[in-house]
């Protein structure tokens, strides 16, 4: 198979030339530099259009932090070519393949990642014809979810009116946990009427139950969240008690 090499094509625009003995002619638009192929240049080959290689880009994922468990991500970008290969670049120099990958479309991939080890990573992407992009920056954080320490269920029974601290619930991470209530019963002044400490996990009040005057069990749900916005979510409950075996437990 014969090899033609064209060097320095002057003017580079809207240029027709000729190749070879049998008269074949090469057809340009746009500047066709060797740095400056774009997107809206094109060549054709006897009047048949060339479609030119064209990298890919990364512009995002999502979701962009997740557990060591293999998880589903979508990388967008432009430019992909079924089937690409990519990759999870740690900044320590690991290497860790998809488990596999879906082509979408040339501008979304599905990919799914079994990464075991915690740390930031860069996404690689490389189609088949050789061409690849790096995200500029490690995109995506793996870290281990919050866990909850303290157990599901009651948390006590408490005498209505008292005051003082009522219970500690404890969730772990691998960063700063943050305590906060999805429900509207612990910290609601007409229902338990409690305050919970959003880094200290502790339950206080200064009126347990509040205006209420009859035993009530109320149940809440409380979410612990790291410093990656991971999150975990555990339903509780206390019970008030009135009159004389009225009395504070603490857990």
């Amino acid at each position: 198979m014969s090899e033609v090499k064209v060097n320095k094509i002057s003017p580079r625009t809207g240029t027709t030339f000729t190749v070879g003995d049998s008269g074949d002619t090469i057809t340009t638009a746009g500047d066709i530099s060797a740095n400056s192929i774009a997107a809206s240049n094109s060549i054709t080959l006897n009047g048949e259009a060339i479609t030119a290689l064209q990298n890919p880009t990364f512009t995002s994922i999502s979701p962009d932090t997740i557990t060591n468990a293999q998880t589903s991500i979508t990388i967008t970008g432009s430019n992909f070519v079924s089937i690409p290969t990519v990759e999870a670049q740690s900044t320590t120099g690991l290497i860790v393949p998809a488990d596999s990958v879906t082509f979408n479309n040339s501008t979304s991939l599905t990919c799914n990642f079994t990464l075991t080890t915690d740390g930031t990573y860069y996404i690689r992407i490389e189609n088949n014809d050789g061409l690849a992009v790096r995200s500029s920056t490690a995109v995506l954080t793996v870290s281990d979810a919050p866990t909850w320490t303290t157990a599901a269920g009651t948390l006590g029974t408490i005498a209505g009116d008292f005051s003082g601290t009522v219970a500690t619930v404890v969730a772990t991470s691998d960063s700063a946990i943050t305590y906060s209530e999805t429900t509207n019963v612990l910290t609601n002044a007409s229902l338990a009427n409690c305050t919970l400490n959003s880094s200290t996990g502790v339950i206080s009040t200064t009126d347990f139950a509040g205006a209420n005057t009859t035993a009530a069990t109320y149940t809440f749900t409380l979410r612990a969240t790291d410093a990656e916005g991971q999150t975990a979510d555990r339903q509780f409950s206390l019970t008030s008690s009135f009159g004389a075996t009225g009395g504070a437990q603490f857990n």
